[in-house]
């Protein structure tokens, strides 16, 4: 009888690896999760989950018990513009997610891991790249001289080097994305915590038709958002890889303003709102990603359309919203 094979999702209580924890399951792992809670919107499909503290060291060796087939490295303290750009949060995002990586990594290589994924993001590219919309730089190979738009961005170039370094000097099989906002079903919506698209879907599904509703900035700035399925394809593809192990970026090329979404999940609501711009906290004018390198190297690219992604999110923020509301 064939043995199956074991992963384990660090993270496992947030978005992208309760998705994560789902697609693995389908694929047939044994998978076990951890977070410091379940999942809040869905059970968790893990054949065995741990509520703990990564930040705590013998939390991560009771966890990293055996020598996983694969490790998702996922956890981190972090969440949208409300979150990350504000300054509050600075200390405990680069304390609490760094001591997790330094954990989980020293961890993983005592137990001879096969393989492990790190969760890099978008937000260790400089600033100066993501200024002018018609000449936007976010190729892999441009993240040096550093200069990130904000502390969690700093924390993530850090924690890909840390990677890199177990890799070169004790021969762990790391594998690094950089994942560019990532979006979907199941997702924070309504906690502080929520991305755009899901903080757009719960105000146009809470407003009635003629109110208003708030924007931070002018809306003239300008993103991609990738769906999470997407992203877990793209995640899957890296870790089957015999040759290429990153960074690579992990998004989406079709570039949208922050006006044009929110038009678009109106359309989708098919409700007529006003927006009043505000003061907020912003993040750089411009990003995209650039999927050079992964076409290069996993011969694919994400291609859904941002409108469906935002269809199926809208679908299930907006039910969410009338349980609320009960």
């Amino acid at each position: 009888m064939k043995t199956k094979k074991t992963a384990l999702v660090c993270g496992a209580g947030g978005f992208i690896g309760g998705h994560l924890v789902k697609r693995l399951k389908n694929e047939g792992f044994w998978v076990r999760g951890v977070d410091l809670k379940y999942p809040p919107f869905a059970p968790t499909e893990a054949d065995d989950f741990v509520v703990g503290d990564l930040r705590e060291q013998d939390v991560v060796r009771r966890v990293v018990d055996k020598g996983f087939d694969e490790v998702y490295q996922l956890a981190a303290d972090m969440g949208g513009a409300g979150f990350v750009f504000t300054g509050e949060n600075d200390a405990d995002i680069m304390h609490n997610s760094a001591l997790i990586n330094l954990n989980v990594l020293e961890a993983c290589h005592k137990r001879n891991v096969k393989k492990m994924f790190y969760s890099s993001s978008a937000c260790i590219y400089p600033k100066g790249n993501q200024v002018d919309p018609d000449n936007i730089t976010t190729a892999e190979d441009t993240a040096h001289p550093a200069n990130p738009d904000s502390e969690y961005g700093w924390e993530k170039l850090f924690s890909e080097h840390l990677y890199f370094a177990f890799r070169r000097n004790y021969g762990l099989d790391v594998r690094v994305a950089r994942f560019h906002n990532i979006f979907g079903p199941e997702g924070s919506w309504n906690d502080g915590r929520e991305k755009a698209p899901a903080a757009f879907c719960r105000k146009v599904a809470m407003s009635k038709d003629g109110d208003t509703i708030e924007m931070w900035g002018s809306g003239e700035q300008l993103r991609s958002f990738l769906y999470i399925d997407e992203c877990l394809e793209g995640v899957r593809r890296l870790m089957d890889s015999e040759t290429f192990y990153g960074p690579v970026n992990i998004g989406s090329e079709e570039m949208i303003s922050i006006n044009g979404l929110a038009d678009m999940v109106m359309d989708i609501a098919g409700k007529k709102l006003s927006i009043k711009h505000i003061h907020g906290p912003l993040g750089v004018k411009a990003r995209n990603s650039d999927n050079g390198l992964i076409k290069e190297k996993l011969g694919w690219e994400p291609d859904y359309p941002l409108k469906k992604g935002m269809e199926k999110t809208f679908s299930w923020i907006n039910h969410q919203a009338k349980e609320l509301n009960k």
